[in-house]
């Protein structure tokens, strides 16, 4: 039941980053999409920094919270098409990060450790807003579909798999089987290949690398995640959150994806438009 209540969840980010990369237009029409990649920066946030747990948490989900609505806004506005202005942001956000921890009350304890989390929120958020930029590209919005429709059909795949065969497993403490991991991404693929016969600026053979990559990286930033938490089981950490720790599978797995969708499509098939 809780992996088809995360891959409920992985669905509805899908369907969420697709079908609202849809609706973007030009100038201020972007702003509803920029809402959505909002939302779910949001959750990525609060999952993310309820798991990690670090010192000053609130200076951190601040910081995550306001890089956030600054890489919307800097994806968003500017007349030429870069992501410059989210490096600028990332830059500045983690700047932020560091001042506000030394200014704790407490001092540089575990500051190391809350930069590390501070570091991992920033990127996530960055990376989501990344797909705002890539739909003011030529067919950025088509790369989008075919991209995080490989990711999400790939994650879905991958945990209703585990619901009946969970096998054989990775490790003793990741409850997570290889036949999910390997299924969700071959399907994820062949439904990209599919979409690249009817999309423009695609065919089937070069959808498909592109939606390999996709699914390949979102199933393994879940699966990662997986990892991460028995390590901390291990080292004696109290449990995180139930709700946060199973959120930052699908979250982690688009937050990898996006900006492969982007780096993919301006190397591979902008520069043909231009």
């Amino acid at each position: 039941m809780l992996s088809l209540l995360i891959a409920g969840f992985a669905g509805l980010l899908a369907v969420g980053l697709v079908f609202g990369a849809q609706t973007a237009g030009v100038g201020t029409a972007r702003i509803p999409y920029a809402i959505v990649i909002g939302g779910i920066q949001v959750l990525f946030v609060l999952a993310f920094t309820m798991a990690l747990r670090p010192p000053g948490i609130r200076v951190v989900a601040v910081v995550g919270l306001l890089t956030a609505l600054a890489a919307d806004a800097a994806a968003v506005a500017p007349q030429q098409v870069t992501v410059a202005p989210l490096g600028f942001v990332a830059v500045a956000g983690f700047a932020a990060g560091v001042i506000g921890q030394l200014l704790r009350r407490e001092g540089r304890i575990r500051v190391t450790e809350s930069l590390g989390a501070t570091l991992v929120i920033v990127v996530g958020v960055i990376a989501y807003a990344t797909l705002i930029v890539l739909t003011r590209l030529p067919i950025g919005t088509q790369a989008i579909t075919v991209c995080l429709t490989a990711a999400g059909l790939a994650l879905v795949v991958a945990r209703l798999v585990d619901t009946l065969a969970p096998f054989p497993r990775l490790s003793p403490q990741v409850p997570r089987g290889s036949a999910g991991v390997v299924v969700g991404a071959m399907l994820g693929t062949a439904a990209a290949a599919y979409l690249g016969s009817y999309l423009r600026g695609f065919e089937p053979g070069n959808a498909a690398l592109v939606g390999l990559v996709a699914a390949v990286a979102a199933v393994l930033a879940d699966l990662s995640v997986g990892y991460a938490e028995a390590g901390r089981r291990i080292a004696g950490e109290p449990p995180t959150m139930w709700v946060a720790r199973h959120l930052q599978g699908p979250l982690a797995g688009f937050a990898l994806a996006a900006p492969l969708a982007y780096l993919l499509s301006v190397i591979f098939f902008v520069p043909r438009y231009f």
